[in-house]
């Protein structure tokens, strides 16, 4: 995403007077491996290799740099490479690959890491005297890193319970760093009496409940769990839409090919903090500044460390229940009501006449939202008060600082499908680089210089000026091996392009496989990330043998072997999808046709084995997106987007409308037509025929009728609940999402049960019904 909606994106996050200045910028040390949505390469993919060009942490790090110099910088590993101590991560192989990243970083792009982890979410460990840890103290001690601060287990709380008793431990580890909390830390840890962080926290889908979720977590961590920072995973989600957290990004920029982008509440609930506090600005303590408001909330207080001035931030927040709640863990029950408080400022804070007041709201209907306003100042009693009328579900910042902005920007380009056809020659990018919109999950794929060996280890800098690479480059899989993976990755190489949305497509890519191994084009991928051992879709491979397989899943549908097939050699690999026929061949000779209807939609694909195998002249043409089916006008779940059928219009008389066509409406007709049954009438004796309602009945569109009651609907966007106005104690509902990414997953009418698929939000602008358990899908009709 090195292009202008990169630069954009970062222009908002660092930059004081647009947004907010973030304080810390957390990267991964890319380790070859899946680590959630795609893989990140490695500036070691061997022990003899050594390259700072790879991967964009490098670039996210020296952009982030040169807007907030002051930014405090973080790296972990997820995983890494194979060769790193024959298989085993605790070994001195690691310690030495870390502290080279560290010099990488220091060398070729001026950034001073300030602190490093160990593994995410994994042992940190490595034996039952907690030895690694201590020895990567050692070895970054050694090789002129003591500044650098080490923080463990980034998982849970385990490590503090060792680090009572082992006092070299304690030494070693200045940061005790926990995943996902729950805003609370044990008593054990509290008592070391050392630095406390919820180190990944948030991930949850960013609408108006994932904006209460950060809001509120952002200041109960310290309140209940004295930790001084909060790291959101992630903060721009820029990967396909249906790989696993689709839309759990601060912002959001999906297609790159646009530009367009999206900032959500979750930016201005940082910029709460962020831009009225700097690096060093401490937290009061529990009482004297920091605590919980009488009827449910709370409130913190950040000053300067030495605090020449008195001056001070105080942030308040009143997060209801049932609209902040994060994805994990569960929250327990409380209550939030609106609330009259009088706070009294003392103990050397400055006691200025007026106090600068900001204020963002959040709602469930995007048209009631108030994001980061300046309100107008209040005043400071004599005797040190001030009164606050408080609100549900809002952020305020009351503060002796000046200087804060809201941003304004031109609106971003509109979002658009994937560009096809599409084609990539690879000739356009700096050797190194990643070819632009592959998602590689399992292996890297790399720029590569056939004529050229070894490979330039020189940094590169951006833009670069495409007219200096020639042509004659091709895109080469560079993992020899499987890494110590972070998750259940694919068995071997593969990445992504495109839209999980495609179906009909013709996928043709020239294939050299170096020495040995397999060369892999396939299609109607439908899904990604960790816990894809065995990927699903349609693949065509061959390897240096001319032998053939083609496959639905792990289920081969044809086979065969190609004369004068072998390595160091062109060829051409093509695979046609039309419908349920599939055709392949290599080099224009058709090998098979088949017909075949397992798999409906998905991304293309190329892989490998773990073997260097090279393509060019990529293309992807005659493709279509397809939508759910014929489903009649079912109204289903289906993957946000700025297409018109998953754009609604609340009406004033009560219907629900396409955005693009206001005739046809949302019925709840149809989610009982098929409930007809046979009664007896107790009264007359006489059989009738009477409509019964049932759970989980589909409902439609139909074209709009003023006297169907079953066109009305009541939405209440304070509950969260939108209900059919024709049958009572019924509830908009979503079928549950799975984890093969269930779209087109049925909305139907169901008993109210408070469950998370029955409680909505609506974006105005873009018309988005969003379900809380289904996140990042939106009621859409299927064709």
């Amino acid at each position: 995403m090195k292009n202008h909606t990169a630069l954009k994106s970062l222009t908002i996050y660092f930059c004081q007077t647009s947004v907010l200045l973030y304080i810390y910028w957390k990267v991964e040390i890319g380790g070859d491996c899946q680590t959630t949505d795609g893989t990140e390469p490695s500036h070691m993919h061997s022990r003899d290799d050594e390259n700072y060009n790879r991967g964009y942490e490098w670039w996210l790090l020296k952009e982030a740099k040169k807007r907030n110099p002051d930014i405090v910088t973080y790296a972990l590993s997820w995983g890494v490479p194979g060769w790193i101590g024959n298989g085993n991560f605790f070994s001195q192989d690691n310690i030495n690959y870390q502290i080279k990243w560290l010099q990488g970083a220091q060398k070729y792009y001026n950034v001073s890491i300030d602190y490093i982890g160990v593994w995410n979410e994994r042992d940190a460990c490595g034996d039952s005297s907690c030895s690694y840890p201590k020895l990567l103290r050692k070895g970054l001690d050694a090789a002129g890193f003591g500044r650098v601060k080490l923080v463990a287990a980034d998982g849970g709380w385990d490590i503090a319970q060792k680090m009572v008793t082992d006092k070299d431990l304690y030494r070693a580890v200045q940061v005790i760093g926990v995943h996902y909390p729950g805003t609370t830390s044990p008593d054990y840890a509290v008592s070391l009496n050392t630095t406390l962080w919820a180190s990944e926290d948030y991930s949850t889908f960013s609408n108006q409940v994932g904006d209460g979720c950060w809001a509120r977590i952002l200041n109960e961590n310290w309140v209940t769990g004295y930790m001084t920072s909060t790291i959101s995973w992630n903060l721009i989600a820029s990967y396909y839409p249906g790989l696993p957290f689709t839309g759990d990004g601060l912002m959001w920029a999906y297609s790159p090919w646009s530009g367009h982008y999206e900032v959500t509440g979750t930016i201005w609930g940082s910029a709460h903090t962020t831009q009225f506090t700097k690096p060093g600005w401490i937290y009061l303590a529990h009482g004297s500044g920091s605590g919980h408001l009488p009827k449910g909330g709370s409130y913190v207080t950040l000053v300067p460390a030495n605090n020449k001035y008195g001056d001070f931030s105080l942030v308040i927040e009143t997060m209801a229940h049932d609209d902040s709640y994060c994805i994990r863990p569960g929250l327990p029950p409380y209550d939030v009501v609106p609330q009259t408080v009088t706070f009294k400022i003392a103990g050397g804070l400055k006691t200025t006449q007026l106090l600068h007041v900001w204020y963002t709201h959040y709602d469930r209907n995007s048209s009631q939202r108030v994001y980061f306003n300046q309100l107008n100042d209040i005043n400071v009693n004599s005797d040190g008060t001030f009164t606050l009328n408080l609100d549900v579900n809002s952020i305020w910042t009351i503060t002796t600082t000046s200087g804060q902005k809201k941003g304004q920007h031109a609106d971003p380009p509109a979002n658009k499908k994937f560009p096809l056809p599409y084609s990539d020659n690879f000739d356009s990018y700096p050797v190194n680089y990643e070819a632009k919109y592959f998602m590689d999950q399992t292996g890297v794929w790399e720029i590569f210089d056939p004529n050229q060996s070894p490979q330039s280890s020189l940094k590169y800098e951006l833009p670069h000026n495409s007219s200096k690479y020639t042509g004659g480059l091709v895109m080469r899989q560079q993992v020899t091996q499987h890494p110590i993976s972070w998750c259940d990755d694919a068995q071997s190489p593969i990445s992504f392009i495109g839209d999980r949305t495609m179906c009909d497509a013709t996928i043709s890519s020239r294939v050299l496989i170096e020495t040995s191994g397999s060369a892999i084009i396939g299609a109607r991928v439908p899904t990604g990330g960790c816990g894809n051992l065995y990927t699903s879709g349609y693949f065509f491979s061959i390897n240096q043998l001319g032998q053939w397989t083609f496959s639905a899943g792990l289920t081969t549908l044809k086979k065969g072997v190609v004369s004068g097939f072998g390595p160091n050699q062109w060829h051409t690999l093509t695979l046609s999808l039309i419908g349920s026929i599939i055709s392949g061949s290599v080099d224009g000779s058709q090998l098979f046709t088949v017909s075949d209807s397992t798999f409906q939609r998905g991304w293309v694909a190329i892989g490998s084995s773990w073997n260097h195998v090279q393509f060019d002249d990529f293309s992807v043409t005659n493709a279509a997106f397809c939508n759910c089916g014929d489903l009649k006008n079912r109204v289903v779940m289906s993957v946000c987007d700025a297409y018109s059928q998953n754009s609604w219009s609340f009406e004033s008389d009560g219907t629900i409308r396409l955005a693009n066509n206001k005739n046809l409406c949302l019925d709840a007709d149809a989610a009982f037509a098929d409930s007809n049954q046979v009664l007896s009438d107790e009264q007359s004796d006489k059989k009738r025929s009477k409509k019964v309602k049932a759970d989980g009945k589909n409902l439609h569109v139909n074209a709009c009728d003023a006297s169907k009651s079953t066109q009305k609907w009541n939405a209440d966007f304070k509950t969260g609940k939108i209900t059919p106005v024709a049958w009572s104690g019924y509830c908009l509902d979503a079928a549950p999402i799975n984890a093969d990414f269930n779209d087109c997953a049925t909305v139907s009418a169901w008993t109210c049960n408070g469950g998370t698929n029955q409680l909505w939000s609506y974006d105005v602008a873009t018309g988005h019904l969003i379900s809380d358990a289904s996140q990042y899908l939106c009621v859409s009709t299927g064709n």
